[in-house]
């Protein structure tokens, strides 16, 4: 079977590489970028941070801070006339998956015309969106480097999944030094989706051995850093470390892909619009443990990723403890133990489980579930 590793094509990581992001800019020649981000980002400061350094090089620069949490058609077309409206020739989005994704829908339309929703699926656009530059603030949903665009469409109540190779950010940018205002809250959910994205793509059918290594790696690594940058947020080398476990994550699922956690979590967000990194921790124990018997070797290796001590243990042991380890991080950075507990109505479940198999991400899961499969998890995790 063949592999493909799809990536932006310069990546900078590391504390200080904003500075040598904004340098990139001048040297390409950009003279004005729209800045992509939400308005918490704005108000405590960042964007200017930002937007100083880029001054500082004769850059102008105009700001669209609407994107929501769970970003919309109508945030994509607000964005879009921004950019007309202010004539700028290069998008930076700065935030989480939030604003990288409302920017990738934004550069998707302005260069391949029509509407955010034709684009919904698998390679849709013909032409190379809009020149993006994403400097990342969460470790996290890695969106910042990946071909993934999620945009909630309100009126059918979904959130679309647009997968296309043309929407992968011309520069990812992760200075850990963005990172260090991340509330606790914020960095346990974007943690646990990081979590989430190496687990899934580590046990996917469509692993390969370069995402398997960098799975492997950034599971150890959120394991060991997560918990400290959620006790203390100021501690620059765990927020450091982090920031490579999630990109090495999304390295990984960019390329093997993801599974029912994903296609689970995203009808959440579209029906309650809750935080999808809350909702993939919560949900992550339960599927994997629906998972586990289709590779338990895979498992017995997450274990020990996760610190567990599995000598002498029967594979099948060994592989339970992987489980387990996802439930105990979770408790420990204060995720929510239930669905119930995030304002989940029961007598949904039925209709949850059905749209969840039309969700892209089922494709590429480990064991091949029912709808009424689908339904028991949702219960065990309610």
């Amino acid at each position: 079977m063949s592999s493909s590793i799809i990536l932006p094509s310069t990546n900078l990581l590391g504390s200080g590489c904003l500075s040598q992001a904004v340098e990139t800019i001048h040297q390409q020649g950009f003279s004005k970028a729209l800045i992509v981000t939400d308005a918490v980002l704005t108000q405590i400061g960042l964007v200017a941070t930002i937007t100083d350094q880029l001054v500082a090089k004769g850059i102008s620069f105009a700001i669209y801070d609407g994107t929501q949490p769970n970003p919309t058609i109508d945030n994509v077309e607000q964005g879009l006339s921004a950019l007309v409206d202010n004539e700028c020739d290069l998008i930076i989005s700065v935030g989480g998956g939030s604003p990288h994704d409302c920017a990738k829908g934004i550069a998707l339309v302005a260069t391949n015309g029509g509407k955010i929703t034709d684009y919904e699926g698998i390679n849709q656009a013909d032409k190379s969106p809009f020149p993006l530059v994403a400097i990342n603030t969460t470790a996290g949903t890695a969106s910042e480097m990946t071909m993934f665009s999620v945009i909630t469409d309100e009126s059918r109540q979904i959130k679309m999944a647009i997968v296309d190779q043309k929407v992968t950010p011309l520069v990812s940018v992760n200075d850990p030094q963005l990172m260090l205002a991340m509330p606790s809250s914020l960095t346990a959910a974007t943690g646990m989706d990081a979590l989430t994205h190496a687990i899934e793509a580590y046990v996917s059918v469509a692993a390969n051995p370069i995402t398997d290594t960098v799975a492997l790696k950034a599971i150890e690594l959120i394991t060991k850093h997560l918990p400290t940058c959620v006790s203390d947020g100021s501690n620059l080398e765990a927020r450091e470390q982090m920031a490579y476990a999630q990109f090495m994550a999304g390295m990984a699922f960019n390329n093997a892909l993801l599974g029912y956690v994903h296609a689970m979590a995203h009808q959440l967000g579209a029906t309650y619009h809750l935080p999808h990194g809350i909702c993939n921790a919560v949900l992550l124990p339960h599927v994997q443990r629906f998972n586990v018997t289709a590779n338990p070797g895979k498992f017995v290796d997450i274990a020990q990723a996760m610190g567990k001590e599995v000598l002498g243990l029967t594979t099948e042991k060994a592989a339970q403890l992987a489980i387990e380890a996802m439930d105990e991080l979770a408790r420990e950075i204060n995720i929510p133990a239930t669905l119930a507990e995030l304002g989940v109505n029961r007598d949904d479940i039925d209709k949850l489980s059905e749209s969840t198999l039309n969700d892209v991400c089922c494709l590429t899961n480990p064991r091949q579930a029912t709808k009424e499969e689908i339904s028991e998890i949702f219960q065990a995790a309610w």
